[in-house]
């Protein structure tokens, strides 16, 4: 059951719960939605709503999350921000996690959530599907705006190069995650095939899942964000070989906002850095962030031209 997070000020319940069931979001068990289907229980949430709630009441906007973590740790790690940025332009945030990447690329096109935070290969994968949408801002880790992921063996492994891989267990995040499945598997091609990456590879849906099947043993390799790694290098996890350099995460904003509204939302992602309790709100969501800087489409280029590779050769995810 997902309880969800309001920064602060009214809230329109009925534009949320009708939002939230549209988003397939945690509210509802699955096996209730297959049952009873979305617009029945959005007319029964409007039914049961108490009176008080008035029409007048400002809509939540949705501040959208992929899962690339466990949900129950991006919602502790999300809130807080969605708070600050409640105060910050007079409106209710309220925070929701997609169940997987590709339908987080689809709420975001479809104008269904307001604000979100999204990995480098799912931002390019939305404008190459849905066009280009307001940017607000890209996340800066020790000062530096770009990131690495890591393709990781346990400590005891033999394998000591990625040719070593070929035809071996390799645990993946997600076919939309950058440094979880993009990245590494551009990586893995230079040096095998795609029949030799992929034979005995899993899809496992977070980056702790993989560290985990990889310390485990059930998995020779995993990809995996340089986040994680370090979280769980004392473990025995230890690095194969790490990816190129990439542009952060970053925030973008529903097409239809008002100028207003993503004006404002930028500017209080660009302030955070300036104090102490804004800084904790960064560090609650990463560790290393340092701050939030203006960013321009182009800076993704580079990995445009990595995802035009893996379509050229067959790989794209559209031939998974």
């Amino acid at each position: 059951m997902w309880t969800f997070i309001v920064g602060q000020g009214s809230r329109s319940l009925q534009e949320f719960f009708k939002k939230s069931v549209l988003m397939h979001s945690r509210i509802f068990p699955a096996w209730i939605l297959r049952m009873v289907g979305h617009a029945t229980l959005i007319a029964l949430f409007l039914a049961v709503l108490p009176a008080a709630v008035s029409p007048a009441d400002p809509e939540p906007l949705i501040l959208a999350v992929h899962p690339y973590l466990p949900y129950e740790e991006l919602m502790e790690r999300f809130t807080p921000l969605a708070e600050y940025l409640a105060g910050e332009i007079g409106l209710p945030v309220v925070v929701g996690i997609g169940t997987d990447y590709r339908e987080h690329i689809v709420n975001i096109g479809n104008g269904i959530v307001d604000i979100a935070y999204l990995g480098p290969a799912v931002y390019v994968t939305l404008v190459d599907r849905f066009g280009t949408h307001p940017l607000l801002a890209v996340i800066e880790t020790n000062g530096t705006p770009d990131f690495t992921g890591m393709i990781v063996v346990r400590f005891d492994s033999p394998i000591s190069e990625l040719s070593e891989l070929r035809g071996k267990e390799i645990a993946f995040v997600d076919e939309n995650s950058t440094m979880g499945y993009v990245v590494p598997l551009y990586m893995l091609l230079q040096v095998m095939s795609r029949e030799d990456i992929l034979r005995n590879s899993k899809i496992l849906h977070s980056h702790v899942n993989v560290a985990l099947g990889v310390l485990t043993g059930d998995f020779s390799a995993g990809a995996v964000k340089e986040e994680v790694f370090y979280l769980f290098q004392d473990r025995g996890l230890v690095e194969l070989e790490s990816s190129p350099k990439i542009p952060e995460h970053l925030f973008i904003a529903r097409k239809s906002l008002s100028t207003e509204t993503i004006e404002a939302i930028r500017n209080a992602l660009f302030k955070l850095k300036e104090s102490e309790s804004g800084r904790l709100i960064m560090s609650n969501i990463k560790k290393d962030m340092t701050g939030m800087l203006p960013t321009e489409d182009s800076d993704y280029d580079g990995l445009r031209e990595i995802l035009r590779f893996l379509e050229e050769t067959g790989n794209s995810n559209d031939n998974d």
